[in-house]
């Protein structure tokens, strides 16, 4: 029995995770999507399964730590100048929350929601119609510098404080872990508890489950604007018709913004540009482990048989453009930790999306309360895909009134006033 219609923005991995839980409960599904299905964010990114990142963005140290940068165009984090009013607001209200008291009060919640994802994306693996190379084998996090590993071995003793798998370990330990490639390191963490996929099977293969289940979507369709009734969207108004539901989701990623303000609400987010490449090894070296390379920000993903290396946060307004100095950053950091991957600059196919990055490093999860038929999902920045299913799974459980898994409260689109 079909409870009624839901019309979802954005087909990311939010969006299209959203929709799985909301078709197996029984609702009729639509997704608008302004661009086409196989150009988001959810397509490029590392494929990391990420419960280790339970500290959000805004967290002490990351103002100074980004002023340094700020001065080098291929360090891992880049804000390109502008006089934009939304990056000065969105950098004031990051200041407010690059504490202490944010982390401490926000760590637990973080965890709950990465720890509930990734159980999620076990199961949705043992459904025949899945094969996204799920592998739960661990993250290996390597460091180079006294400063960094001091810093790592606090954050891995508080996780394993949380609960979670987490080894300290020499570089001896860390390179007994792969034979394969040669690590240059001074130590590094083993976080058992992470772990990887591919995620352009996992997005082709949603794509297809959800079309073979009735789901409809409205490709290269941009949302104008809304039909509002009361305190309810009766329609969403695009440049390609109206379509009318019964319940609304918002997960356009970092589009997010552009959405909210026609409805007037306050979600300040930032889009933080990433790169990624993917490089064929010889066939000599061989990766089982997803790594970070924790001084250079650079993801490390085994994948189809090939390596997937992404990196940089760029701030600013968006543009088409692929600036070298930011990929040459993430090229030149390599070899520095793994010794025998003589890895050129990319000559064709450098991978570009923006992730949604509120200033709080927290995502939007939840019903607002200036409507009664609006859900958002949005705003994971570089947990985005880590968090999916859980976030997909919410919605579900508020639109049918079920019990939600995890408390969402701080993730409130409504904290901002």
């Amino acid at each position: 029995m079909k409870k009624g219609t839901v019309v979802i923005i954005g087909a990311g991995i939010a969006g299209l995770s959203t929709a799985y839980y909301l078709v197996n409960q029984g609702w009729n599904v639509q997704i608008i999507e302004q661009n086409t299905l196989d150009n988001n964010c959810s397509y490029g990114n590392a494929g990391m399964i990420v419960p280790s990142h339970f500290t959000p963005m805004a967290s002490p140290g990351m103002i100074s730590q980004g002023i340094r940068w700020m001065f080098d165009k291929k360090s891992p984090f880049y804000v390109r100048p502008s006089l934009n009013f939304n990056l000065m607001d969105w950098g004031f209200k990051f200041m407010r929350y690059a504490n202490k008291n944010h982390v401490s009060a926000h760590v637990e919640p973080l965890r709950d929601l990465n720890v509930y994802s990734s159980q999620l994306y076990d199961s949705l693996s043992q459904d025949s119609a899945f094969n996204f190379e799920l592998e739960q084998n661990g993250i290996m996090m390597l460091y180079k510098t006294k400063s960094v590993e001091y810093e790592e071995k606090e954050l891995a003793k508080r996780a394993q404080e949380l609960g979670l798998d987490v080894e300290i370990k020499t570089a001896e330990e860390m390179q007994a872990l792969e034979s394969g490639v040669k690590i240059d390191i001074l130590g590094g963490i083993l976080y058992k508890c992470d772990g990887k996929l591919n995620p352009m099977k996992l997005m082709k293969q949603l794509v297809s489950y959800l079309k073979s289940r009735g789901v409809i979507f409205h490709e290269q369709t941009k949302v104008k604007g809304y039909n509002i009734l009361g305190n309810k969207i009766k329609e969403i108004v695009t440049d390609k018709g109206n379509y009318a539901g019964d319940e609304f989701v918002l997960c356009p990623g970092s589009y997010l913004m552009e959405l909210t303000n026609k409805l007037h609400l306050k979600l300040p987010l930032m889009p933080g540009k990433g790169y990624s490449f993917m490089y064929t090894p010889p066939t000599h070296v061989k990766l089982e482990h997803a790594a970070l390379l924790l001084e250079a920000k650079v993801a490390v993903t085994p994948m189809d048989g090939k390596i997937r290396f992404g990196g940089t946060m760029e701030l600013g307004s968006p543009n088409n453009k692929i600036y070298k100095n930011r990929v040459e950053g993430i090229v030149n950091s390599i070899p520095k930790y793994l010794k025998n991957l003589s890895v050129d600059y990319p000559k064709q196919d450098i991978w570009y999306g923006y992730r949604p990055c509120p200033p709080d490093g927290l995502p939007y999860l939840g019903r607002t309360s200036k409507y009664d038929n609006v859900t958002i999902a949005a705003g994971g920045g570089m947990m985005g895909l880590s968090l999916g299913p859980a976030m997909g799974k919410s919605i579900s459980d508020i639109l049918s009134n079920r019990k939600i898994e995890t408390n969402i409260s701080v993730f409130s689109p409504d904290r901002f006033g």
